[in-house]
């Protein structure tokens, strides 16, 4: 019998979990299709270089696997009903599933700030990082750009733009006391000594309660921009929140040990639709991922589901510019050069891995 495995977005998890069943013994019997909104692979990790200009597009491009067993249907998906094994794309017919994995990604979380959706830029899509290129680089000599939270987003655009735009006013405004407030002690002092010395303000214990078009407030006080970029957070993607299961406070979905919804056995979610005990990221997408492959085909063989390792995280690794870069590996923190090299190698290893 026919068994279709519908894989919804082609990000990290999403094509990790398909590039480990195509290199598997598949069952001659399964149809696996890919519905995604672009025709490509987007390297999301990068996606701060291309705001910054420093990036083309062409290079956070990866081409989907060319299999004649997956099928890649291009649109947006508006509705998943788990009741009915249905997927609904817009302008499309619904596309019915055996087995679904929800792998569509997280949005930007705005917290209740008004006009921070309507006024601010993004990088958490490829079509709004474009506008955001255009926006920043349109911005006239020495004018300010601000950027509402000191995550590992925030910091790597930041530096970016400060290496693509030495004329510019740049500023980040972070609610903490220290940007990149998870990180080790000595790899935060290193970050801000550079921020320091390239000339990047830094706005500790900010609280953003109102954004207008140029415009925005700091416990309650205006601050003028040329532009706005928010990087203060994410969650699950709206159409995953709508999904009538449990979830937690960011509206990511609840999942039983083996990455499936408990009520929906059939329905696996993976990378940052997915409650896990980690901070969303590529690598634990893709860490998921081959679990979810692993889970996958034992059901198509009907073998007993496989005991799942706790996973495990190898290290965070940032850039600041070109030339810098910082990290964490276990227990060792890495500061300057080398996990600036580290993080294009493992760039460079990816992207030539999935050609």
């Amino acid at each position: 019998m026919d068994k279709h495995i519908l894989v919804l977005g082609g990000g990290y998890g999403g094509l990790r979990i398909i590039q480990r069943l195509l290199a598997a013994n598949l069952p001659k019997h399964t149809r696996l299709t890919l519905i995604d909104r672009m025709p490509y692979h987007g390297l999301k990790t990068e996606y701060y270089a291309l705001a910054a200009g420093t990036e083309s597009e062409a290079n956070l491009r990866v081409a989907f696997p060319n299999d004649p067993r997956l099928k890649v249907q291009l649109g947006e998906v508006t509705a998943i009903d788990v009741e009915q094994t249905m997927v609904h794309i817009d302008g499309q017919d619904p596309v019915a599933y055996d087995y679904l994995i929800i792998a569509l990604g997280c949005e930007d979380k705005y917290h209740g700030v008004p006009g921070a959706k309507e006024y601010t830029h993004s990088i958490q899509t490829l079509p709004k990082t474009r506008k955001t290129y255009q926006a920043l680089n349109n911005i006239k000599p020495y004018g300010h750009v601000a950027i509402v939270g000191g995550g590992l987003s925030g910091v790597e655009l930041a530096s970016e733009l400060r290496e693509s735009r030495p004329d510019l006013n740049i500023a980040i405004y972070d609610r903490g006391e220290t940007i990149l407030s998870p990180f080790p002690e000595k790899l935060r002092r290193y970050v801000c000594q550079w921020f320091h010395e390239n000339d990047v303000d830094l706005v500790h214990k900010a609280n953003i309660d109102k954004v207008e078009p140029q415009l925005f407030f700091n416990h309650g006080q205006p601050v003028e921009a040329d532009e706005i970029v928010w990087t203060a957070g994410i969650q699950a993607n709206r159409i995953v929140q709508a999904l009538p299961v449990e979830k937690d406070h960011l509206g990511r979905l609840a999942l039983s040990p083996h990455h499936y919804l408990e009520d929906y056995p059939n329905v696996f979610v993976v990378g940052d639709c997915a409650s896990l005990p980690h901070a969303p990221s590529a690598q634990l997408a893709e860490a998921q991922g081959d679990q979810i492959a692993q889970v996958l085909l034992a059901r198509l063989h009907d073998e007993p589901l496989p005991q799942l390792p706790k996973i495990k995280l190898k290290g965070v690794l940032g850039s600041l510019g070109k030339k810098h870069g910082f990290g964490v590996m276990g227990d060792t923190t890495l500061i300057g050069r080398i996990p600036r090299v580290l993080k294009s190698g493992v760039l460079w290893m990816y992207k030539h891995h999935l050609a």
